[in-house]
């Protein structure tokens, strides 16, 4: 039998080809009773149901504290025309809110006082540029409902945190619908969630909180808190928070938001 060439298999004669099919139909029929068969691994661990704990303790009848879970508030005094949420004035938004919280904007003793100072640089700079606190908008689908929503963050100064908000527009009225405001490192965006980053006292964690939009509230809900380890080489392994959520009432966007045309790369609460 002359050899093969690489890549064709070499011609066997039928009565030799008839042969060793013989032969290796003997020798599979002979391996099936040696040690190639299934064989057990072992006892499988007995499924245990959660141990509860003092099986006699008097449920909550209230939450132990507020943390802003249901934001939904008409913003006054800001227009959308024709009812498209682009053409509503992010400046505009975060001034109508700083008008009606005077005590954490207006006074030299007021915790957000430079917020309100530097937001005069939004006059002639424009959300996302100079000294301007506010961060540039980013706008998609967040409801469902086939229409984009407005993304919005502006730092808190002098303390060097992120406001993050989100809005809508019911009956050509802008309305906020979540509010968040910590230190924060990061704010993403994943189909109909809002994704907040933000540090841990705790070296190599940090916190992720998660808002979803919910129909029935109209409002994005923090749907979760969790607290993740990030030295492992950049993955991120669940871990039980072990302190309560950050203050709520606060950024680096995937491409596939899309951002308000003609403005600068968000900065971060840095």
């Amino acid at each position: 039998m002359p050899p093969s060439r690489r890549g064709r298999p070499a011609r066997v004669p039928a009565a030799l080809a008839l042969l060793l099919a013989t032969a290796a139909a003997a020798g599979a029929l002979a391996a099936c009773g040696d040690t190639g068969g299934l064989r057990a691994a072992g006892a499988t661990p007995a499924a245990r149901n959660p141990a509860r704990l003092w099986p006699g303790l008097t449920p909550a009848s209230s939450p132990a504290y507020d943390i802003g879970e249901v934001e939904h508030a008409v913003v006054e005094g800001v227009v959308v025309p024709g009812g498209d949420i682009r053409r509503a004035d992010p400046v505009a938004a975060v001034r109508a809110e700083i008008a009606a919280h005077p005590d954490d904007y207006a006074g030299a003793k007021a915790p957000y006082h430079e917020t309100s100072v530097r937001m005069a640089d939004c006059g002639t700079d424009g959300a996302g540029e100079g000294r301007c606190p506010v961060l540039r908008p980013y706008y998609r689908d967040l409801t469902g409902d086939g229409r984009p929503e407005m993304t919005l963050g502006f730092r808190l100064l002098p303390e060097k945190l992120t406001a993050v908000r989100v809005y809508t527009v019911e009956k050509d009225r802008l309305v906020r619908v979540m509010s968040y405001e910590d230190a924060v490192s990061a704010v993403e965006l994943a189909g109909r969630t809002v994704i907040v980053r933000s540090p841990s006292e705790v070296a190599g964690y940090e916190y992720r909180l998660q808002w979803t939009w919910d129909a029935d509230q109209r409002a994005m809900l923090l749907t979760s808190d969790e607290m993740l380890r990030t030295d492992d080489g950049g993955r991120h392994t669940k871990r039980p928070s072990t302190s309560p959520s950050p203050s709520p009432s606060a950024s680096t966007s995937p491409a596939s938001a899309s951002p308000s045309s003609g403005s600068s790369s968000p900065a971060g609460a840095r």
